[in-house]
């Protein structure tokens, strides 16, 4: 996957983000914090990873379905790639 190389660092940022925000939620919970901030801190890591997910997804689609020079087959396959994974998440 050309594009995730392409944006790797600010990938890396992102997934480094999520993972302070993941802590700070265990933390959170092992000091028995108000549910209200648990909650928010659960809607802030899902927000970033839905965000992750948007920027992954709109480069690889772009990368390999709006790309002129592959093949009917091979688009075909991509898209199925992008279904499947799509699926997966929204479950």
């Amino acid at each position: 996957m050309a594009h995730t190389i392409k944006s790797k660092k600010q990938l890396l940022t992102r997934v480094r983000r999520i993972k302070g925000q993941a802590e700070a939620l265990e933390k959170a919970l092992e000091r028995e914090t108000d549910c209200s901030a648990v909650l928010q801190q659960i809607a802030a890591i899902r927000g970033a990873v839905n965000g992750l997910m948007s920027e992954v997804l709109e480069g690889h689609i772009r990368e390999h379905l709006g790309a002129n020079d592959i093949s009917p087959q091979q688009r075909s396959e991509d898209l199925e790639q992008v279904v499947a994974a799509l699926r997966s998440y929204l479950k």
